[in-house]
């Protein structure tokens, strides 16, 4: 039964204590209207336009591991290895910068004006590798599109969680790495014609502009974080936004909800803040995270999975493609999961099969007793772990930070945790190969797994549950558990 409400109940009032305010105006309504929660359906289109910037990482990461060699050759580098390095790993240092700024700009401007202006340089970025003649020019467009690519993601996660309600936010915050996926198989299949087709490398790279010029529009018809706009004293707004996204229904307590976190955290803090005090063992666990998520050595995989295939005979295209499955039916199967066994479980098992896997893959580098074996278990052993991988390590870390930072440091918690993230990415990417050729794999694939019980063993001890919580219950949690 749904009650008809007077007009009255949804008078906008301009103080921040007026949300506090028990709901007199309203009737009681039936317990099963009581229990409902809000619709997913109302901040489903919100998500999905913000998890563009996912997918445009995705694209980007993988845009010029099929053009590399055309492009080298059209622009008179082919075959200095140096400059083949940069076109690819210039993106890391642009993201860095732009993720180790996001938390500011985020808390500037907005989130709807920061994915807007994440999706200026990667327009900017694509249209001037794609027009480029010269390796100069290609490095200013790559390094532009990394600056998108660090500044998108971590507002994503952000807005993301202050969006959409507590029961499917396990759900959409799996959109990001399902998007992720998206982005990498459709840069293949783009690039797929590159060996037959004169230039289709800028084709490529104008397809790339397509989504981020969709994504800079679709924001217009957005909402805005009802968070970030009550931390500016935009009550009012904050409401319209809530209407938006929940309903009218669910206007009052997520309001009464938002103003007793926000009386709880106080005033934002600064950077400096996030390495001391009540803050630091949230941040601490946060960074953590994402540094063991790229120490398990799945970047290594993800870009150098094609030399590992070629080395026991499998082709690189066919490689890529399995991959590519892999990763995206884990992904799926993540979102389906995630608010139903938690993020914890999700993340720990995920950690356990990479390890699983990576054991294998140290088993069947041993090719001089094993011989035929080898391929199976060390092809196997990848796939499982990519598959392992999205299953948990992949998508969680990213929902499950903004879920545990309080309101006032959230933005900028993200953004350090994820400038980890891209720190302990560049050297892992940098020396895997020089690791590899030391140590020989069978030591590096073990030290991997190692790493990944290591993780799995954190994430039993540190990481608290926030599935079905709502982002006050969980600060509640943390409190108590300090």
């Amino acid at each position: 039964m749904r009650w008809k409400l007077n007009s009255s109940v949804y008078k906008r009032v301009p103080s921040r204590e007026a949300a506090m305010e028990p709901d007199v105006e309203t009737p009681m309504r039936t317990t099963t209207d009581a229990v409902a929660g809000p619709s997913w359906r109302m901040s489903l289109p919100h998500v999905c336009v913000a998890t563009l910037t996912s997918f445009l990482f995705g694209y980007h990461s993988g845009v010029v591991n099929e053009p590399l060699e055309s492009i080298s050759a059209d622009l008179g580098f082919s075959g200095n290895t140096l400059a083949e390095g940069l076109v690819v790993s210039i993106c890391l240092g642009g993201a860095f910068i732009g993720c180790l700024f996001s938390g500011s700009v985020a808390d500037g401007i907005g989130r709807r004006r920061a994915f807007q202006l994440s999706a200026l340089p990667m327009i900017i970025g694509a249209a001037i590798s794609a027009l480029t003649n010269s390796l100069e020019g290609m490095l200013l467009g790559r390094f532009l599109v990394g600056t998108g690519m660090g500044l998108g993601p971590p507002v994503a996660s952000l807005y993301i969680t202050e969006v959409s309600p507590p029961a499917v936010r396990g759900t959409y915050g799996s959109f990001v790495q399902i998007a992720t996926c998206l982005g990498i198989i459709v840069s293949l299949l783009i690039g797929t014609p590159v060996k037959d087709i004169d230039r289709w490398w800028r084709v490529c790279f104008w397809v790339a502009a397509i989504p981020a010029t969709l994504q800079a529009l679709g924001m217009e018809f957005c909402a805005e974080s009802p968070q970030w706009l009550y931390k500016c004293g935009r009550t009012i707004e904050a409401e319209m936004q809530f209407e938006k996204l929940l309903g009218p229904l669910h206007v009052k307590s997520a309001m009464a909800e938002l103003s007793r976190s926000e009386r709880d955290d106080g005033e934002s803090v600064k950077y400096s803040e996030l390495f001391y005090g009540r803050h630091f063992n949230v941040v601490f666990i946060g960074a953590v995270l994402f540094a063991l998520q790229q120490l398990s050595g799945i970047n290594s995989v993800f870009y150098f999975s094609s030399t590992v295939f070629r080395g026991v005979g499998v082709p690189a295209n066919l490689a890529n493609i399995s991959m590519g499955i892999s990763n995206l039916s884990g992904s799926i199967i993540a979102m389906v999961l995630m608010d139903k066994l938690g993020r914890k479980m999700l993340l720990s098992g995920s950690f356990l099969g990479m390890a699983f896997a990576m054991g294998l893959q140290a088993v069947g580098a041993n090719r001089q007793y094993l011989g035929s074996t080898s391929v199976y278990l060390s092809v196997g052993g990848m796939l499982l772990f990519v598959l392992s991988f999205s299953l948990g390590a992949g998508p969680v870390p990213g929902l499950l930070l903004p879920e545990i930072f309080p309101n006032k440091i959230r933005a900028k918690a993200v953004a350090l945790c994820m400038s980890v993230h891209w720190i302990v990415n560049f050297f892992v990417s940098l020396l895997f190969l020089r690791l590899l050729e030391q140590l020989g794999p069978q030591v590096l694939y073990t030290i991997f797994s190692s790493v990944c019980v290591v993780a799995a063993i954190f994430v039993r001890r540190h990481v608290l549950e926030t599935k079905g919580k709502t982002l006050q219950e969980i600060e509640v949690s943390l409190l108590q558990a300090q």
